[in-house]
């Protein structure tokens, strides 16, 4: 815990997304579920880094759905979208990206941007391959039906 004369943390640019607020689930991906287990659907996450082999898991710092409390997990980048770089004050993401071993790959503004479009992309790959071939349930509210017009 710091202490209270102690100086602010510095800001620092990382990427945030929100969690999609609709989720294919269960047998064929006929089922609907909000959010994540851990995030509600909306939920604005930070992007801590990565596991080495990839980008299909990514470490996030967030508001859990049941306390509001700030939490720090993997999940799969599938369940978040509109990825965007962003200069976080916050001390306790600061605090739990300085204690976190993600290995954050960006350094300032700019390497942030260019990992949010690369990782929505990757995003919309892997919710397109996770069901590919199976029919979207009647009515959708998946985060591609949402999205794309119709």
């Amino acid at each position: 815990m710091t202490s209270p004369t102690a100086p602010p943390p510095e800001p620092l640019w990382l990427i945030a997304a929100n969690v999609v607020r609709w989720r294919r689930y269960g047998d064929g991906g006929q089922e609907l579920r909000p959010g994540t287990k851990a995030y509600r659907g909306g939920a604005k996450v930070y992007i801590l880094g990565a596991r080495p082999g990839g980008h299909e898991q990514v470490t996030t710092v967030g508001p859990g759905r049941h306390t509001g409390a700030y939490i720090t997990l993997d999940m799969g980048t599938r369940h978040l979208h509109t990825f965007r770089a962003a200069l976080v004050r916050s001390p306790t993401v600061l605090r739990r990206e300085a204690e976190n071993d993600a290995g954050r790959v960006w350094d300032g503004r700019e390497e942030a941007e260019e990992n949010a479009v690369r990782l929505e992309g990757l995003a919309a790959a892997y919710r397109a391959e996770r069901w590919e071939g199976v029919a979207h349930p009647t009515p959708c509210l998946c985060h591609t039906c949402l999205v794309t017009p119709a």
